[in-house]
């Protein structure tokens, strides 16, 4: 469950004033929004990568707000994946398991079962240099999903992606879901992809959440 309460953020000159709404537990939101909307800004405060002026953020009944973002338990993942360049596919999986606490075998161990969960494991030595788009998408997502996270957060995650990509995560993403009937909340600014993915579909318009469903 994720809960926000009159959340408000300055960051250089955007400003969110006052945003309230709720996820249930379990449940697959997607948020929309048009490009300057403030969208992943918002994510950016929720993850606590962004400081707020005021409000709060509650996970699973948890008062989060003032968590560094590793303590938050929130898988994240940002535009485009945002791989480390220097480091390997299971270095990159391991890295979340780590911010975790987890002992250095123990995110091995972890990162390369999650690797054959997401069809990667023939990728763990290898460099995001050359890698499909599909393929970092599934790194990003196994990296967030590592340490086995409260909520995930997704920052529009398949909109740079081919049409045969884009289907092969929408597919992996509610495999995923209805697996571990994670919350989620996924960013993106496309209608076809919030009525194709979400349970719960919100709009972020002038400072203000709605619900469409």
């Amino acid at each position: 469950m994720l809960k926000i309460e009159n959340l408000s953020a300055n960051i250089g000159n955007f400003h969110l004033e006052n945003i309230s709404f709720e996820i249930p537990k379990g449940k697959y939101a997607v948020l929309m929004g048009k490009s300057g909307s403030g969208k992943t800004t918002l994510l950016e405060t929720i993850c606590g990568l962004k400081k707020i002026n005021s409000g709060s953020i509650i996970i699973n009944d948890n008062d989060v707000t003032k968590e560094k973002p590793a303590d938050r338990f929130i898988g994240y993942v940002p535009q485009d994946g945002a791989l480390f360049s220097s480091m390997t596919v299971l270095n990159q999986i391991m890295f979340g398991c780590c911010l975790r606490g987890y002992k250095k075998n123990d995110a091995t161990d972890r990162a390369i079962e999650i690797a054959k969960d997401f069809n990667i494991n023939h990728l763990l030595n290898r460099k995001p240099k050359g890698l499909s788009g599909g393929e970092i998408q599934r790194v990003a997502l196994a990296r967030a999903l590592a340490a086995k996270p409260d909520f995930l957060c997704m920052d529009e995650p398949i909109s740079s992606l081919d049409q045969e990509s884009k289907d092969e995560i929408c597919k992996l993403l509610k495999k995923i879901h209805a697996k571990q009937k994670l919350t989620i909340l996924h960013v993106t600014h496309s209608v076809n992809e919030a009525e194709l993915m979400g349970e719960l579909i919100l709009k972020l318009n002038n400072g203000v959440i709605s619900a469409l469903n």
